[in-house]
């Protein structure tokens, strides 16, 4: 007697593999890529690229505090919105080594990095199924121009942490959509991610509402009972340090981030336009050069558009298509997880183009469309399926493949120029370093600088130098941490310190020559430190 035995059902929302998937050399491809990726970051790193600031030495102050149990801050310093997890989780670093450095900042957002690469494999292979279109997906994120791994490394609030949590709210939602079994402990780690997120930088929540839907679109019912509940709980446990200050403090936190994107500013329309549409999709998507974005770079801003239409579209008329008892639910899960992320992209693309920061700082503000890199896979499928398997589109291929190596190829350049500024960024932080040493060997413990200048000073020195903000006027200027200010003001004769060339230098130096008896000038190379005599 034959006893038939059932073949075991593939995972859920897992599609037939297609043909070249199967793991072998995709996989050890895929893999050199990922640390390939790491290990440019690691490189960069170690180069102390890309460049420090007093925001990111704000962080460091604050998990500085964590990490000494000084304190425990919600916010960033100075500000009442953008919570402050990256100084949570570089705080146990600091504790480890002893002492805070910029390396033990950064360590926590190149864990942030890794983790993001391999969610946005396994989300392509659940979408698609195809080992080589994820092989190319994870070449593409590997790569990093300048506005890039600054997203990806600075610790200077939220943007390290968003396109790991997007993918993993998307992942999440795909697996519950589908069916996969330990559905408590994900409804609970969607619930957490999307309420953590909320507290962190509330830009990802284009992808938390549209990864919601599907859920709300596949397991409605399920939702009105005890899954509804435990997301919930762990939406409001993630949210907790932001609920718990709204509701200690009266403040709405929303009317700060408003305020943070433009909102209170004023930019007209044509330079919206020209920031939002033009400018930030490739300089935000890692197709541009260090600081800006040449006229050839430009084409992916007419290419996005067109993308965003076709994937919408293809996701469209799978959804269309009836289920069918043999195919299961997992190929309309897909599609709708597609369709979420093409409208995650097209919400997060318009919220930044109605803001003024599109206008007013389109070069540095491209920032807040860090998050579209979730959407990449999406974005990229229709061309890849294209080119694999043109059927009646076999017109179009030619067309496809210049997209594709068009994509891979400018952001090759972005990354090779960006990669080009390490040694300057290098040798600025030495110099940096020797002033920071040459004020300890002066003995001097208190001064006063600019807003760019005094944090960055104080996080390098473990707060050994201690500064006050000044403007280029010497008036008191914006201090996020106003213990510093009240320290300095008590000190008995503070120094002042400037780099060479400043306006704040200009003004010392004006001084020194009217009361030349006043200062003692001390030089380094890029420096100027200004000793009050007794």
């Amino acid at each position: 007697m034959t006893v038939g035995v059932r073949e075991q059902p593939r995972g859920a929302g897992s599609p037939r593999p297609r043909p070249g998937s199967r793991a072998g050399l995709v996989g050890w491809l895929t893999g050199l890529a990922l640390l390939a990726g790491v290990g440019y970051r690691l490189w960069l790193l170690g180069h102390a690229t890309p460049p420090t600031n007093s925001d990111e030495a704000t962080m460091g102050l604050a998990a500085l505090h964590i990490a000494r149990g000084d304190g425990f801050p919600v916010w960033f310093y100075g500000q009442q919105y953008m919570g402050t997890l990256e100084a949570y989780l570089a705080a146990p670093v600091f504790a480890l080594a002893g002492e805070p450095s910029l390396l033990g900042l950064r360590l926590p957002t190149l864990a942030l990095y890794a983790l993001f690469l391999l969610l946005a494999w396994r989300l392509t292979l659940r979408l698609t199924g195809d080992r080589w279109f994820g092989l190319l997906v994870v070449a593409l994120l590997a790569l990093g121009s300048d506005r890039i791994v600054k997203n990806q490394l600075i610790a200077g609030g939220g943007y390290p942490e968003m396109n790991a949590a997007g993918v993993a709210l998307a992942l999440l939602a795909l697996d519950l959509a589908t069916g996969r079994p330990g559905r408590r402990l994900r409804w609970a780690a969607w619930g957490f991610l999307a309420g953590l997120m909320l507290w962190v930088d509330p830009l990802v929540l284009p992808y938390v509402l549209a990864t919601g839907a599907v859920l709300l679109a596949f397991c409605r019912g399920e939702l009105r009972g005890t899954a509804g509940v435990l997301l919930g709980a762990a939406a409001a446990l993630g949210a907790a340090p932001l609920l718990a200050h709204s509701l200690v403090t009266g403040r709405n936190p929303l009317h700060a981030v408003l305020g943070a994107s433009g909102a209170d500013a004023s930019a007209g329309w044509v330079e919206r336009l020209h920031g939002g549409l033009l400018l930030g999709p490739p300089l935000g998507m890692g197709f541009c050069a260090p600081g800006r974005c040449a006229t050839w770079q430009l084409w992916w801003a007419l290419a996005l558009p067109v993308l965003l239409a076709v994937a919408a579209g293809t996701a469209w008329r799978v959804l269309r298509r009836p289920a069918t008892a043999e195919a299961g639910p997992s190929p309309r899960v897909a599609a709708a997880m597609r369709l979420a992320l093409v409208l995650g992209a097209v919400a997060t693309l318009g919220a930044y183009t109605l803001s003024s920061a599109a206008g007013l700082t389109p070069v540095e503000s491209s920032r807040y469309l860090s998050c579209l890199l979730v959407s990449l896979p999406v974005l990229l499928w229709p061309l890849w399926t294209v080119v694999r398997r043109p059927g009646r589109w076999a017109f179009a291929r030619p067309v496809a493949l210049v997209v594709l190596a068009a994509t891979v190829g400018t952001a090759v350049h972005a990354t090779w120029r960006s990669a080009q500024t390490a040694p300057a960024t290098r040798a600025a932080e030495a110099r940096h370093a020797d002033l920071v040493t040459t004020l300890r060997q002066l003995g001097v413990r208190h001064v006063r600088a600019g807003y760019w200048t005094c944090n960055r000073l104080t996080f390098a020195s473990a707060e050994e130098v201690v500064c006050a903000v000044v403007d280029d006027t010497l008036r008191p200027g914006f201090d996020r941490y106003p213990p510093y200010r009240r320290e300095v003001e008590r000190a008995a004769a503070p120094a002042w310190v400037a780099p060479t060339g400043s306006p704040l230098a200009a003004r010392l130096d004006e001084r020194l020559r009217a009361a030349p008896d006043s200062l003692d000038l001390v030089t380094l190379d890029g420096w100027r430190i200004y000793l009050p005599r007794a």
